[in-house]
């Protein structure tokens, strides 16, 4: 009798961060910003800045953002931007150096500013949080629209060394079907100003799984990417989620299971094509150029600690704690929340997050190392948390080992098959604790 291993579905949760902001909850009583960072190392700090407009509200999107803002909203977003800044860094304290390694504006959109907006934006993170954003990663989020030359070039003279642009997908009716209104030839417009800008990492964002989506049509967005030679390049999965723009109204069952297909066929043919184009495959969504500038050490990445955030949807990550403000999807909800960020005044306090304990911090590493191609050290494992990753999660990891999701990498070092990769969405969760689970669920049917 043969055995057959059935294989959960492959596009469950997006990892970018443990533990996901639905697990956050109010912190009683909140404690003092300057009591949560007075253990921790000023000496290689992150800086991420949110800004939560967008010129439009894209069909997939369930991120922490806002259609629009009226007369004067930005400038009262960024004068309170300002006040916990200020508030921050008073908090960090001047007992040792602070040193920010890398910073990153996200969002949102971030070019969602106007040009003035975004210099004093950058201020923000110079003049009162101390980056120097000339010396470090700088990565920005953009999109075609608002690539403009006067903001790009504000953005280059400030340091950017990254411009992230949306682009989705460069056939016009794909970016309809995903209520992303756009024409191939502005996104070509926004690519060519931002190369001529001279920022060094260009990232192009693509997303497959789009109704109508063909492996003709996925090709296509694949070249036109290509052609730009852009050092970066992200593969998404089209994610379908609660308060989003789009709906899928067949048989949900049927439907759900051909998608899941259709997907994953969309990702082989877009791994393939890349990395028989130059590129290497850094995790499920990034590949990058073999002959792009080398990474550093200090190039932002969401799930350091250490972690500061400024602004309504960002979060901020100690050893710790992890905290943030409110979070929400639903435009009325997040409305309310731009509204009271704008009225605060004391940012002294974190009010809203999660404890991270010993547990949480060991899936924490686990998940963020093992969801990159190049895996993790088990010897570094053993020495960061004092026991073999086995000892902790040795079921999920002979699961993954079953189902052929395990490179056979040694014993010393663990890394995802080129399988394994491609269910990265289905394997994080599995590492996710029974509480966080938990919490997530409560807020998913609240």
């Amino acid at each position: 009798m043969i055995h057959t291993i059935a294989l959960p579905r492959p596009y469950q949760n997006y990892v970018y961060a443990y533990p996901h902001k639905t697990a956050y909850r109010p912190l009683t009583p909140p404690p003092a910003i300057a009591e949560l960072w007075s253990g921790e190392s000023r000496q290689a700090l992150s800086l991420y800045l949110h800004i939560p407009f967008c010129e439009v509200r894209c069909g997939f999107c369930n991120l922490f953002t806002r259609v629009g803002a009226p007369d004067g909203l930005t400038g009262r977003y960024l004068d309170a931007m300002t006040r916990q800044a200020e508030t921050v860094r008073a908090a960090l304290g001047d007992t040792e150096p602070v040193r920010f390694a890398n910073a990153a504006f996200g969002g949102g959109t971030p070019t969602y500013l106007e040009a003035g907006e975004l210099s004093r934006l950058c201020d923000i993170a110079e003049d009162v949080m101390g980056a120097d954003l000339r010396s470090i990663p700088l990565s920005v989020e953009a999109s075609p629209t608002t690539a403009t030359a006067d903001r790009l070039s504000v953005l280059a003279e400030r340091g950017t060394t990254r411009l992230s642009l949306g682009v989705q997908s460069f056939i016009d009716e794909e970016a309809r079907a995903a209520v992303r209104p756009q024409r191939r030839a502005d996104v070509e417009a926004a690519l060519g100003r931002i190369r001529d800008a001279g920022i060094p990492v260009l990232n192009i964002d693509l997303i497959y799984g789009i109704d109508g989506q063909s492996a003709a049509s996925w090709r296509i967005s694949l070249d036109a990417a290509l052609a730009w030679r852009p050092e970066e390049i992200y593969l998404y999965p089209l994610y379908v989620r609660p308060l989003t723009g789009l709906g899928r109204h067949t048989d949900p069952v049927v439907a759900e299971r051909s998608w899941d297909e259709e997907r994953l066929r969309r990702y082989d043919e877009g791994r393939d094509h890349l990395l028989a184009n130059g590129y290497t495959q850094v995790s499920m969504r990034m590949f990058r150029r073999i002959d792009a500038p080398p990474r550093g050490a200090d190039d932002y990445a969401c799930q350091s600690d250490g972690m500061i955030g400024l602004g309504c949807g960002a979060r901020s990550y100690t050893c710790g704690v992890h905290y943030s403000f409110d979070y929400a999807v639903a435009p009325r909800e997040v409305r309310a929340i731009i509204d009271t960020y704008t009225a605060t005044t004391d940012f002294t306090h974190a009010s809203y997050g999660r404890v991270i304990d010993g547990d949480e911090a060991e899936r924490r590493y686990l998940l963020q190392s093992l969801l990159q191609s190049e895996g993790f050290s088990v010897v570094d494992y053993r020495r960061r948390f004092g026991r073999d990753p086995r000892a902790g999660f040795g079921a999920e990891l002979d699961s993954l080992a079953e189902r052929g999701w395990l490179a056979d990498s040694g014993v010393d070092w663990l890394r995802l098959s080129p399988r394994g990769l491609a269910y990265s969405d289905a394997i994080g969760p599995e590492f996710f604790s029974p509480a966080v689970r938990a919490a997530m669920a409560a807020y998913e049917h609240r």
